[in-house]
């Protein structure tokens, strides 16, 4: 069910942001805080996390044992969340804690019957500290079952500022400016962006940003829901609009058939490393981890965002994916899991990570200052400050046949669009296709 772009950023992600951030987590808490009342015990916790994404969440992890003196174990489950507990569940060793990454999933688990409705204490600290559109996603129907812990803000277009300096060009604030922007770029000698077309997912990820601006979220959600047809008029547009970028040579680095041919590494690679062909990459706020691990970059100097620009007299997007914490009915320890919960939902445990570095928090009593440097300071303040507006990666709310499978659905559909942009109409009919199928299914 999950993507790629897991096993891309896994090993990188956590580091990039933490520029001034300290090297210590687990310590921010202290261990005076609790009762030790969980003393004896061991929460499990599984979530797809690796490398020094699992590293950093240990820290929070570490700070709920000095707390609590709960101990913790933590399970790596890979791309495929919903197999590897399923698998786990059946065979009478469930985890407690599940970090869930996609809504769809979420859903899935509550409806088989899989998860603990949240406790009074955590449902409070929710409404107390998030927007009510994150509990919104952590729900179904009128239940709580998902804390979302950790965010990514996915409405973010990364930039050399030697390049854009170089055009004499200032960051844009709507998409008609934007590939104005573009155009001036690639006269002064480097194409506009770099385009991930290799990795369906960051195409899902154009069309998101360009339909919520332009649509607006009333039609974002139907169509996430797949109450509205994707062969609506409003999809054609947004299409179109994608289309005018996609089949510009002046725009796309190398042209579409290199775009197809490059991955979202590739992509950063593009306008971040030793020989840059582009001046501009769009995707989320993890580019910063690929520009600052793998080739050095400055974040904030040498590379920097600005907001995905408004679309058509639209609001500009904030898109937005993430990490939410579910409780199994049949784990072992599933109190002590409500407790992990409960611990979760307040800043002190959001802070941990955010010192840390590579952490967005949807909560918004953290204080900007627990993170390590401006520009995530600026991104988490974008994705906070734009409250019930947020919505959330739609292809992740949809079923993984249609919104989260290589090579299949709406990845291959986007890419063959990529590939010939010249019939928006025509791929409107065959994502409604795909769509209908999967959401039968």
């Amino acid at each position: 069910m999950m993507r790629r772009r897991r096993n891309l950023l896994a090993g990188c992600t956590a580091l990039a942001l933490a520029l001034g951030a300290t090297a210590c987590g687990g310590t921010a808490v202290s261990a005076g805080g609790g009762d030790k009342a969980l003393s004896g015990q061991t929460v499990t916790v599984a979530g797809v996390w690796t490398g020094s994404e699992q590293k950093n969440f240990q820290k929070v992890l570490d700070a709920f044992t000095a707390k609590t003196g709960a101990k913790t174990r933590f399970l790596s489950t890979g791309d495929n969340v919903s197999t590897v507990v399923g698998s786990k569940i059946e065979g009478g060793n469930a985890p407690d804690v599940v970090m869930v990454p996609q809504v769809g999933v979420l859903q899935q688990f509550a409806k088989k019957g899989w998860l603990r409705p949240l406790s009074a204490a955590v449902e409070k600290s929710v409404d107390a500290g998030y927007a009510p559109v994150w509990k919104k996603y952590g729900s179904v129907g009128n239940t709580l079952y998902g804390l979302y812990f950790k965010a990514a803000h996915k409405s973010t277009v990364w930039y050399s500022p030697d390049a854009l300096a170089q055009a004499g060009v200032k960051p844009p604030k709507t998409y008609a400016e934007l590939l104005k922007a573009g155009h001036t770029v690639s006269d002064s000698g480097l194409a506009a962006f770099a385009v991930a077309g290799e990795d369906g997912w960051t195409l899902t990820d154009w069309f998101e940003n360009v339909y919520l601006s332009q649509a607006g979220p009333d039609k974002y959600d139907a169509l996430a829901t797949h109450r509205l047809k994707w062969t609506d008029p409003s999809v054609v547009k947004a299409l179109t609009t994608l289309g005018k970028l996609f089949k510009d040579k002046q725009l796309v680095a190398g042209g579409r058939d290199e775009a197809l041919n490059t991955d979202f590494p590739g992509s950063v690679e593009k306008v971040f490393g030793p020989k840059p062909e582009a001046g501009m990459v769009y995707e989320g706020d993890f580019v910063a981890g690929v520009a600052h691990d793998q080739y050095g970059k400055a974040i904030g100097k040498d590379a920097d965002f600005f907001p995905f620009p408004a679309v058509d007299g639209g609001s500009a997007p904030v898109v937005s994916g993430g990490d939410a914490a579910v409780v199994l009915k049949d784990g072992k320890n599933a109190k002590a899991g409500m407790k992990l919960l409960e611990y979760l939902a307040t800043p002190e445990a959001a802070g941990v990570w955010a010192k840390a570095g590579g952490f967005l928090s949807p909560n918004k009593k953290l204080d900007l200052a627990q993170y390590g440097d401006d520009v995530t300071r600026a991104t988490a303040k974008s994705l906070v400050g734009a409250g019930d507006s947020v919505r959330f990666d739609m292809s992740d709310q949809a079923p993984a046949a249609f919104g989260g499978t290589k090579g299949a659905g709406e990845w291959k559909l986007l890419q063959d669009f990529l590939r010939d942009p010249s019939d928006p109409k025509g791929t409107a009919a065959r994502l409604e296709a795909a769509a209908a199928k999967a959401y039968q299914d």
